[in-house]
């Protein structure tokens, strides 16, 4: 399946930012799972392009004019290839013992722990996982607006609802509570479901050598539909956009994100 994204942020400031950092997590790469075709990033001055500690691709962008007004564009062509899982990540030097880690974003409370050992079967991990992500889309049902950026695993899951970051969020936790490494995965999906943005995240636990991928919020393992752009211990790690500033007040931030498939005759 070929793809073609377009993702447009824009940061509106009631005052004059007299300085401002931005790290992008933006440009995909290559893998058995996805081919880049073409990707461009439309930035408001020349940025640096980095690595991460994950291997992510990372942009930092500086400002240090005044400016009331930042947009940020991505937009590219990528081919999804259908692959299995995920091998261990060449770029990426960590031990997949580094998603161990409990973040204060994805601590597991006493109930998060019990629901996560009332699905363990230690003789079938990955079928425990699949029931696991079955139960909590049941528990947590899909609902936009429900929840906020800041809200952490054990709040959404007493709250019964949440988007695709609380769901994995509360999964993270359920992993590693159970002793199982799991990264967050930030990136893009296509889909025909209106009530679904273009701008995704999902999880990739580590089971017998190699990353198995698990969208709760659509309740599947198959990511022939997916872009993955970063990974992570959480949100904050791998989301696409994310920075300080210097002065500007309160601020206005519209992201737009189109996901389209391209079609043979096209």
């Amino acid at each position: 399946m070929r793809l073609n994204i377009e993702h447009k942020t824009r940061y509106a400031y009631e005052q004059q930012v007299t300085l401002s950092t931005q790290y992008l997590r933006l440009t995909p790469q290559n893998s058995v799972h996805q081919q880049i075709i073409s990707w461009d990033l439309e930035l408001p001055c020349a940025a640096t392009c980095t690595q991460d500690a994950y291997g992510n691709v990372m942009h930092v962008l500086t400002l240090d004019t005044p400016h009331q007004q930042l947009d940020i564009a991505a937009r590219g062509v990528v081919e999804i290839l259908d692959a299995g899982e995920w091998a261990p990540d060449p770029e990426c030097a960590l031990s997949p013992l580094v998603f161990l880690r409990a973040t204060p974003l994805t601590l597991p409370n006493p109930e998060i722990r019990e629901f996560a050992q009332r699905y363990w079967r230690p003789e079938k991990p990955l079928a425990s996982l699949e029931k696991l992500m079955d139960e909590l889309l049941l528990k947590m049902p899909y609902r936009p607006g429900s929840t906020q950026v800041t809200d952490t695993a054990a709040k959404v899951f007493a709250a019964g609802s949440g988007v695709c970051q609380d769901h994995s969020h509360v999964f993270l936790a359920c992993c590693r509570t159970l002793g199982i490494p799991a990264r967050y995965v930030s990136g893009y999906l296509y889909t025909e479901n209106v009530e679904h943005v273009a701008t995704h995240a999902w999880v990739e636990a580590w089971l017998d050598g190699s990353w198995h991928s698990f969208d709760i919020t659509n309740n599947t393992r198959s990511t022939r539909q997916h872009l993955r752009l970063a990974v992570g211990v959480d949100y904050l790690d791998a989301c696409p956009v994310r920075g300080m500033r210097l002065g500007g007040g309160g601020e206005d931030m519209l992201a737009v994100a189109a996901v389209l498939q391209v079609h043979a005759q096209q």
